[in-house]
């Protein structure tokens, strides 16, 4: 009898004496949908911050990309994963390729394409394009000028791949044709879409680049607001960015369906 009783208290005290089970890292993104008004300040508009190291943002988590470290802003991100959830029921398998990129990392794409040690479209540019204005806009059919960059943000996130022939067919039109049908349900909208008479400037189309309107938009207005060609800072090339219309063609150069 008294064994049992003791065995019996045992076993309770070892239930009451086990730690609290953890809380996920999203538990405080994930289920909200009322997005804050967030106010930047132009070195954040520009990309001078470190995501790592701002409490803003989140480690985007291995179960959505082969990264080891991107980050996006904590309510892009709990966005995301309640389409990413969706979208599996559909069969439908989203990942993402490249999120957050500071100024700096900015700033190591578009000087290794315009020093030519990384080709663009199989050229080297430094040598295949000598005239400045010509090579920026060569680069700027699909890459920003640091301080340009939507991604700095924290708002923006490329999928699947960096093709767009990758979503004309196959598994990837599946996902591009639930995007076009869904994302706008979590706040995403595909900013650079085909040019033409409704979108007549700025970047080629990418069907991977989605961007999560409900801050992006905010930051679009303050940087139109804070941001001028003095701001942009040092890079190679930074020179042409007035003339090319880095801010007026390219950070505005954007869908009509996702908003100003």
């Amino acid at each position: 009898m008294h064994t049992h009783v003791l065995i019996f208290l045992f076993s309770v005290a070892c239930q009451t004496s086990q730690p609290p089970k953890e809380t996920s890292h999203l538990d405080s993104v994930i289920g909200t949908d009322s997005v804050p008004v967030v106010d930047l300040s132009k070195k954040a508009l520009l990309g001078q911050l470190n995501p790592a190291r701002d409490s803003s943002f989140i480690l985007i988590d291995t179960l959505y990309t082969d990264k080891s470290s991107i980050y996006l802003r904590k309510p892009a991100y709990g966005a995301f994963v309640r389409m990413v959830q969706a979208a599996q029921e559909d069969s439908v398998a989203l990942r993402i390729i490249s999120a957050t990129r500071n100024f700096a990392a900015q700033k190591r794409i578009w000087e290794a394409k315009w020093k030519g040690r990384r080709k663009v479209n199989g050229q080297v540019l430094n040598i295949m394009i000598p005239n400045p204005t010509q090579r920026a806009l060569k680069i700027l059919e699909y890459s920003s000028m640091p301080g340009t960059s939507r991604h700095h943000w924290g708002t923006d996130i490329d999928l699947n791949a960096l093709t767009n022939s990758y979503f004309t067919k196959g598994e990837g039109k599946k996902v591009y044709d639930w995007l076009q049908m869904h994302a706008a349900e979590y706040g995403f909208c595909q900013v650079y879409t085909e040019q033409g008479k409704d979108r007549p400037e700025g970047y080629q189309e990418e069907k991977w680049h989605w961007s999560y309107l409900p801050l992006a938009q905010q930051f679009l207005q303050q940087y139109n607001e804070k941001i001028s060609y003095d701001d942009l800072g040092e890079f190679e090339g930074g020179a042409v960015a007035r003339e090319v219309g880095a801010i007026e063609k390219y950070v505005n150069g954007i869908a009509p369906d996702c908003g100003k």
